[in-house]
């Protein structure tokens, strides 16, 4: 799946690897790797500005930390993070039973 096919719901499907705990970007990339069964293998490219922009917004908050010597972000949700996923969550279950009901 590219990233043109998630426009729209990368956002929350990020926030919701992160609603598990603070993760750094490289682990936020192979988390939706992993939960998606292997669909959704998305570029460095696609995710961390998204983070940015998460952040940006106050959705998201990181901090450096070190881990084998390197340094790296890890981003958590904040409060708004949270109750703005929930939203989407219930937006998403929505719009999927919606779509769900025309192509039955």
């Amino acid at each position: 799946m590219n990233a043109e096919e998630l426009k729209g719901h990368l956002d929350v499907l990020i926030l919701a690897v992160l609603a598990t705990g603070p993760l750094h970007g490289y682990a936020v990339i192979e988390s939706l790797k992993q939960r998606s069964g292997g669909v959704l293998a998305l570029p460095e490219g696609t995710i961390y500005p998204a983070l940015h922009r998460l952040e940006a917004d106050g959705l998201l908050a990181s901090e450096w930390s070190t881990a084998s010597g390197r340094r790296r972000r890890v981003y958590s949700l904040t409060k708004r993070g949270e109750k703005d996923l929930g939203v989407r969550r219930e937006r998403w279950q929505l719009f999927a039973n919606t779509i769900e009901a025309v192509l039955a």
